[in-house]
């Protein structure tokens, strides 16, 4: 009886060796069981400590320091936050060449917090949607090597699986991907190749962590958001939004209004709390939104970077937390933004001009747009 159920099991057991056999020549790590599943809430309670940190954008060394800087991991880069919340406001993609690292990354640490009662809970950024749908004009050309890398892997692990008997065989991850692409460097096609395979709808990256990302969220009395969200957004429904975007993300739709994702105004596009001078804010339209989230006080974004770091605008009621850390921005010194249930809101910061390791979010008076992004890919459609 013991050897038919071994035998029974035997496929699942080759696939999920298969799987973290894949994933540690990837990433040099073993993730630790169970995986994390997809968040199904929307709407959380306070925890008793609340971090946000902000984008990303490829920069592994400056993820792990901003981590640090809220001791949230230890030196051996393993979870130590306890039962803290982060919450990370999405665009982990683009602009540096450790994006898959970060994704493989923050998937470990939500394993390990919720071992201890922590929540590691991610968010989309336009960037991450813009790579679903092909647009790869602020990639770094560094991703070539780590999504060729990763694709090279994961079709050794689809090569295995389909020797084994009683496994489903594994679709071409190249299915459908022309193999040439007008105005892209033939050393490039490979890796461009397998980042269209890893990232569009369906994908094996975007359906293992993009889509396990909320789009927006709400913690207690703070909204966050990776753009911004105005009075139309909560009325078509918070939750439908994030149920939506996770949707056409993993194909069981096959669009997704451009108002939630791609349009200026769209909930990772707009700029309308984070822009410019403090006096751009609009503050009107802010307090109306939060006005119709029960409990909401104040809205965290990214987005828009701030040179001068954390700050609030409009009142304290927007609270931008985007300081462009990545080397691949403008190198910022990495903050993290913490709210407790003793000290409120404050800066965790490693800049040592501002003297104190802990400040309060002091009101912003003028923050600068970076340019735009250096175009070397064009977008193609998939």
């Amino acid at each position: 009886m013991a050897a038919d159920i071994i035998c029974e099991n035997l496929p699942n057991l080759v696939s999920s060796f298969v799987d973290t056999f894949v994933d540690f020549c990837v990433t040099g790590t073993f993730l630790p069981d169970p995986p994390s599943p997809p968040f199904t809430q929307t709407f959380y309670p306070s925890p008793k400590r609340l971090t946000a940190i902000g984008d990303l954008h490829g920069d592994l060394h400056k993820s792990k320091q901003a981590l640090r800087l809220a001791s949230l991991i230890d030196s051996e880069d393993q979870w130590s936050g306890g039962n803290t919340t982060l919450v990370q406001v999405g665009d982990v993609l683009d602009r540096g060449g450790h994006e898959l690292k970060i994704l493989y990354f923050l998937e470990k640490l939500k394993r390990q917090a919720a071992k201890v009662g922590g929540n590691v809970i991610t968010l989309n950024g336009n960037h991450e949607i813009m790579n679903i749908n092909g647009n790869f004009r602020c990639t770094h050309r560094s991703y070539v090597d780590e999504f060729q890398n990763w694709a090279d892997w994961f079709t050794t692990g689809n090569n295995m699986k389909r020797l084994c008997d009683g496994l489903k065989k594994p679709k071409d991850l190249y299915d459908g991907i022309p193999s040439s692409f007008p105005g892209i460097k033939e050393e490039y096609v490979n890796g461009f190749r397998a980042r269209i395979a890893a990232l569009r709808r369906q994908g094996p990256i975007a359906s293992r962590f993009l889509s396990k990302n909320l789009t927006v969220l709400v913690v207690g009395e703070s909204v966050f958001v990776h753009g911004g969200i105005l009075p139309h957004h909560v009325s078509y429904g918070l939750e439908r939004i994030n149920e939506e975007v996770r949707d056409w993300i993993t194909g069981l739709r096959e669009t997704v209004s451009s108002d939630i994702v791609n349009t200026e105004n769209s909930v990772l596009w707009l700029r309308k709390f984070s822009n410019k001078v403090v006096n751009d804010c609009d503050r009107s339209m802010l307090e109306h939104t939060l006005a119709t989230i029960p409990g909401a006080r104040r809205m965290i974004m990214g987005h828009t970077i701030q040179k001068g770091g954390i700050n609030a605008a409009c009142n304290n009621k927007a609270i931008r937390i985007d300081v462009g850390m990545s080397n691949g921005c403008i190198n910022g010194l990495p903050e993290v933004l913490e709210i407790s249930e003793d000290s409120g809101l404050r800066i965790l910061t490693s800049n040592p001009v501002k003297k104190r390791r802990d400040l309060k979010v002091p009101v912003q008076q003028e923050t600068r747009v970076p340019g735009k992004c250096k175009l070397w890919l064009k977008p193609i459609s998939i």
